[in-house]
């Protein structure tokens, strides 16, 4: 029996982001190069975007390329960024069939320019659609963002658009490159790895994490009902008391 059984349509969690880990290790304990883990695991991309669609996730963000990753060997990245060019490519026409969007955050300015030519002919492509909305994370890092997003707040508070004294958390969002987005109510870490290295640090301020032992290339669809059951089993309580959270309920 599936553990999509068991989830309650009525608290499917808007948002999912998920860190991709174990692809290196996944190889290596097969024998082969890194480039062949990161290969393999495409298809737990499929079958992550397949579940959050078939469940009714609105969101789902993809750690794919941080900006420390830059500073793997080059033939690995080069491979990576050769990769990505191809899977984006060659799903593109699927993705479109399943009423996908596709939306990307990091730093552009690194990425060489036929990923970004490529990246951007897709999401015009897909920007028909209105189903789920896959984000990828591509040369992506919170210290980036947030520099980044108080830079820009910077330069707008010098021209006097803004006062500095009406900076507010919810006008600090709109700097951020998820400025249109929910914030994640759930994140899925793979391989055991019980870190967040950099990713949406201020977007998962109130998430529930989820870490599984499983690498990436395993993770399935069954996985990712999994995470979604147990994140329904989870009482959120944003600060507050369970005694708050069930009068609040009950009104």
């Amino acid at each position: 029996m599936s553990c999509v059984d068991d989830i309650d349509i009525k608290r499917i969690p808007r948002h999912v982001a998920i860190i991709m880990d174990g692809n290196g290790r996944w190889a290596a304990r097969r024998g082969n190069d890194r480039i062949f883990g990161h290969t393999r695991g495409v298809e737990a991309v499929r079958a992550s975007i397949k579940a959050a669609g078939k469940i009714g996730v609105s969101y789902l963000t993809l750690y794919a390329f941080s900006t420390e990753n830059w500073n793997r060997p080059k033939i690995e990245v080069d491979a990576l960024m050769g990769l990505l060019v191809n899977v984006i490519t060659a799903e593109s026409n699927e993705l479109l069939k399943q009423n996908v969007q596709l939306k990307i955050i990091g730093d552009r300015s690194s990425l060489p320019p036929d990923v970004c030519k490529e990246v951007d002919r897709v999401v015009e492509m897909l920007s028909v659609n209105d189903g789920l909305t896959v984000v990828m994370a591509l040369s992506y890092s919170s210290h980036w963002e947030i520099i980044n997003a108080v830079k820009t707040l910077a330069v707008d508070v010098k021209k006097g658009k803004i006062n500095p004294e009406d900076i507010s958390r919810e006008l600090f969002d709109g700097y951020l490159s998820t400025a249109e987005i929910p914030n994640p109510e759930l994140m899925i870490r793979t391989s055991g790895e019980n870190r967040l290295s950099n990713f949406l640090l201020w977007q998962l301020a109130y998430a529930e994490l989820y870490f599984t032992p499983k690498l990436w290339p395993d993770f399935s669809e069954e996985d990712f009902y999994e995470a979604i059951c147990n994140f329904q089993h989870r009482e959120r309580r944003f600060g507050m008391t369970s005694e708050q959270i069930k009068k609040t309920k009950l009104k």
